[in-house]
């Protein structure tokens, strides 16, 4: 009887869907599909996008207080007891020295006024505007440090959704050689020409792979509900990756400046003027006023009842001129100095460490291709062995254990090839990171 040899189909094929014909076929999404939406649904980013709309907002705020300010205010009072006053009897010809008290004014009093204040130059409001703009680049970059991150664990998911994925591809193929093998001896067993102990030796090694298979499979639809999760989308649709790609492009990337580095900038410049506010909070602030309405008196008795009104306006000029407030400025502007340079060496540290990231995710990308391609050379070998020995079995010059060993041994440097291939892939997406050539696009 001729015995199928799967195993070489298998890694032909390792990189394509497998099984295309199934009555509910998962809609299968590319890796960039899921980027994509993950950067439109992922809650996440929709947080640090509604945090960019707040930053945009404040400093519209304060850009407001620019504009004049108009405000309308009206009163009535009414004196069931008028107020004293004070006269010098003198006035009226009496003694110096000595007061009369006197009652002014009438019970109703009405007022109605409307108030403008227009701010000419105030030093700590356009500091502010300016620290409200540098916070707002600040969010911007939040936002894209947000959605790279998203980026970057998308991918890792579908990633391993993709060697879960060949892994079963592997898994199956082995059970169809172990089905076939354990049909041929199960043939020759009925001609009483294979013990009994071969043939359960090889239906233990069907029911491991079965087990093994759907281990594999609960492992895949855990990623898979990950990988919804993180992209938005409900955990009852249906969603599948692509095969992965076997031939590996080496891609130099460029080091650019990383959005941490970026975020470090961003924050001096907002120190550096909050430091230049404080400092210049010692200038005079100036600002025009003025205020223009009515001013109503009403007696009610007889026979003298009268409700008179009368304007009344005025402008001015407002100067605030600090001189002294107990060193607190000199204080707050120590503070800030001691931030900018916190914030300077945090810097460097950060040039630094990222310069030997960058060394190290180059190196551990190399490695990880090399790795990849022994194991691939390994799995072919591996292949070639067992192909032989299965035909050594077939003419009685190699045993049943001989075969099992060379597929044990097949089936170890595919998941070894697997292993390295998903190591080659995170690397490469490590290195990416860490260069700054993750591509987002910028709101």
């Amino acid at each position: 009887m001729k015995l199928v040899n799967i195993h070489i189909l298998a890694l032909m094929l390792l990189f394509s869907l497998l099984q295309p014909l199934k009555a509910e076929a998962q809609e299968a999404w590319s890796l960039q599909q899921c980027i994509d939406t993950a950067l439109v649904h992922n809650r996440s980013l929709q947080i640090e996008e509604n945090n960019l709309a707040l930053a945009n907002e404040k400093h519209r705020e304060l850009k407001a207080n620019l504009i004049p300010k108009v405000n309308a205010q009206a009163d009535y009072r009414y004196f069931f007891e008028l107020p004293y006053q004070l006269m010098p009897m003198s006035l009226f010809g009496g003694p110096q020295g000595q007061f009369k008290e006197v009652q002014f004014g009438v019970p109703h009093n009405i007022g109605a006024n409307v108030n403008v204040g227009i701010p000419v130059y105030d030093p700590q409001l356009y500091g502010g505007i300016r620290a409200t703009k540098e916070a707002k680049e600040i969010s911007r970059l939040q936002y894209r440090k947000t959605a790279e991150q998203v980026y970057f664990d998308v991918s890792n998911l579908y990633y391993n959704a993709q060697i879960l994925q060949h892994q079963l591809a592997f898994v199956d193929s082995n059970i169809s050689n172990a089905q076939a093998l354990l049909k041929n001896l199960q043939l020759v067993h009925s001609l009483q020409m294979a013990t009994g102990t071969e043939v359960s030796k090889v239906e233990l090694q069907l029911a491991q792979l079965t087990t093994d298979r759907q281990t594999l499979a609960s492992k895949q639809q855990n990623v898979i509900n990950l990988l919804k999760l993180s992209i938005g989308r409900p955990l009852g649709s249906s969603l599948s990756v692509l095969p992965a790609q076997t031939g590996t492009t080496t891609l130099e990337y460029t080091p650019k400046p990383t959005v941490e580095m970026e975020l470090v900038k961003a924050k001096s410049r907002v120190l550096n003027t909050e430091l230049s506010t404080l400092k210049r909070s010692r200038i005079p602030s100036v600002s025009v006023f003025g205020s223009y309405g009515v001013t109503g008196f009403g007696y009610d008795e007889s026979p003298n009842e009268f409700l008179d009104f009368y304007p009344i306006g005025l402008a001015g000029l407002k100067l605030n001129v600090p001189i002294f407030n107990g060193t607190v400025t000199t204080r707050k502007i120590n503070q800030k100095k001691l931030e900018l340079k916190n914030n300077e060496l945090l810097s460097e540290s950060l040039t630094d460490r990222t310069t030997i990231q960058l060394v190290n995710a180059q190196e551990q990308k190399l490695t990880a291709e090399q790795t990849m391609q022994n194991y691939m050379a390994q799995t072919a070998l591996a292949q070639q062995v067992y192909e032989q020995t299965l035909l050594q079995h077939r003419q009685e010059t190699a045993s049943l254990t001989e075969v099992l060993l060379a597929d044990n041994e097949l089936r170890k440097t595919q998941q070894n090839y697997l292993n390295a291939l998903i190591d080659y892939f995170k690397a490469d997406l490590e290195l990416k990171k860490i260069s700054g050539n993750i591509s987002i696009n910028e709101k």
